[in-house]
């Protein structure tokens, strides 16, 4: 997150205008650089820059990232067949191909998704790709404030949280480095739900990855305004205290609901865990 975060509002659908907020495109950003390793054009060369940065220190960055978003089509899928018809994404970045509102609205094109991010410029991007669906919302905010976030116009208004509704924090928690601050916002977004409500978590971790290479990636994005925090599975396992895991519980992401065989090497470049979590409750 931001260390100056910009001010929380709704950015409505179909406004063309950048969002209120300051737009920093001296520094790199990493909503921008998980873009650009994605393939994608939303970002700038500060972005590119230090994502070849952290692809030096992390040769398999680019992984990573294709591991997370391959897992978060898989896990709304999972949500969707089993009900779930809105989806809270926190920490959304830019909705590029892949993303919540094509594989939910594929399902059920009435599925309501809600999008947070803290980032104006993926905020900005993100209302001119979502600005011809219906029952998708941009919210910029910070993910570590859920009082603004949950009562935001794009969330409040599109949400309906007498119902389950799937959050999604998916590659985000990084952001938020303090083990106690994590474990209070994530209980501050499960008191929200409802029962039957899903939490869906992935978070980077080292599988392969050396201490040295750790270092170095987060040597990276400590010079950007988004420091990161590697965490050990029992960590991120912590984080999804208060809900029951569906099998297979917590794992390397590529082995979560895999469609086809599983490579070792998969598993390794991936360097991340996840799991979906039940509100039982």
């Amino acid at each position: 997150m931001d260390q100056h975060d910009p001010p929380h509002e709704q950015a409505p659908l179909g406004s063309f205008g950048p969002p209120a907020g300051e737009a920093r495109i001296d520094r790199p950003n990493a909503a921008r650089m998980y873009d650009y390793y994605l393939g994608g054009s939303t970002n700038f060369a500060v972005d590119r820059e230090a994502a070849e940065a952290g692809s030096a220190a992390m040769p398999h960055a680019r992984e990573y990232a294709r591991a997370n978003r391959a897992f978060l089509g898989r896990a709304v899928a999972y949500l969707s067949e089993r009900g779930i018809d809105q989806f809270l994404d926190l920490g959304s970045g830019i909705p590029t191909v892949g993303n919540v509102h094509e594989v939910a609205h594929g399902l059920d094109p009435n599925a309501r998704v809600a999008y947070v991010d803290h980032e104006p410029v993926a905020v900005a991007h993100a209302q001119r790709l979502l600005a011809e669906h219906s029952n998708v919302t941009i919210t910029l905010a910070d993910v570590r404030d859920p009082q603004a976030v949950l009562t935001a116009p794009g969330v409040s208004g599109l949400l309906d949280f007498a119902r389950p509704v799937g959050v999604l924090a998916v590659a985000v928690l990084p952001f938020v480095p303090d083990q106690r601050t994590a474990l209070d916002v994530l209980a501050a977004y499960r008191e929200a739900c409802v029962t039957g409500s899903y939490l869906v978590v992935s978070h980077i971790s080292a599988i392969s990855a050396t201490e040295q290479q750790v270092a170095g990636a987060e040597e990276v994005m400590a010079r950007t305004p988004t420091p990161v925090r590697w965490r050990p599975p029992n960590e991120i396992a912590e984080l999804l205290e208060g809900y029951e895991l569906v099998e297979p519980g917590l794992v390397p992401l590529p082995e979560w609901h895999a469609r086809d065989a599983v490579s070792r090497s998969q598993v390794e470049t991936s360097n991340a865990y996840g799991a979906v979590g039940y509100l039982a409750r």
